[in-house]
């Protein structure tokens, strides 16, 4: 029986690594495929959704599912991606000029575009596993992601604490890019996320049932207003 169940955990743990390992290297090659910039969001949309697939136990051909949510979603994905890669950039250029300025000011400014890389970096893990698991307005993913984290702030440690060692990790051994480092980052936090809107979704429904029974009683916002 031992025998038998660790078999069991050996394939599963190992198929995951498989399928982590496939899922980077399409993310690689769709994303080079879109000339990078372009690519990048349909990408990563795509991968999430797979994600979410492979969380609710969905064994579709993932080459095949792949494919099609990257062409499906390319426009929308990018609609998505290239502001906040805008903002990215603006804010890491300006860092860049304030921080190297010695006077005061500069490096206030500098510790204030920090904080602010931060939070934009906490709301985007949340926000292509929002757009794989809602149907949203396109306005609204972002400002729905960033309430999210900053409702959910365990959460979004965890996310950006996870971020960081994935990031440590690839450049401290640039080998793990092509194969793991991508993949694993993309499968970790988007199902983590996938955990954390399926527990906010029920404490919002037992809330509502809460306040159906008592009309007095105040009730959490949804993270999103989705079914």
């Amino acid at each position: 029986m031992l025998s038998g169940s660790f078999s069991a955990r050996a394939y599963s743990f190992f198929d995951t690594l498989l399928w982590i390992a496939c899922l980077n290297l399409l993310w690689i090659l769709f994303t080079l495929l879109g000339v990078g910039v372009l690519g990048a969001g349909p990408a990563t949309g795509a991968a999430q959704i797979a994600v979410r697939k492979r969380a609710r136990g969905d064994a579709a051909p993932l080459f095949r599912s792949f494919t099609s949510d990257y062409f499906r979603n390319f426009g929308r994905a990018n609609a998505l991606a290239l502001p906040v890669m805008g903002v990215a950039v603006a804010l890491s250029m300006n860092w860049n000029y304030f921080s190297a300025s010695g006077d005061l000011f500069s490096q206030l400014v500098a510790a204030g575009i920090f904080v602010a890389a931060i939070l934009l970096a906490g709301a985007t893990c949340y926000l292509f596993p929002l757009y794989a698991r809602y149907e949203l307005p396109l306005a609204q993913y972002l400002l729905v992601s960033s309430r999210f984290a900053f409702r959910h702030l365990a959460g979004t440690v965890i996310l950006l604490f996870i971020s960081a060692a994935a990031f440590y990790a690839s450049t401290t051994v640039p080998g793990l890019v092509p194969f793991f480092s991508i993949g694993a980052w993309l499968f970790t936090t988007g199902w983590l996320c996938d955990r954390f809107f399926t527990a906010n979704d029920e404490s919002v429904a037992g809330a509502s049932v809460a306040g159906a029974d008592n009309p007095g009683a105040k009730g959490s916002l949804p993270a999103a207003s989705v079914a």
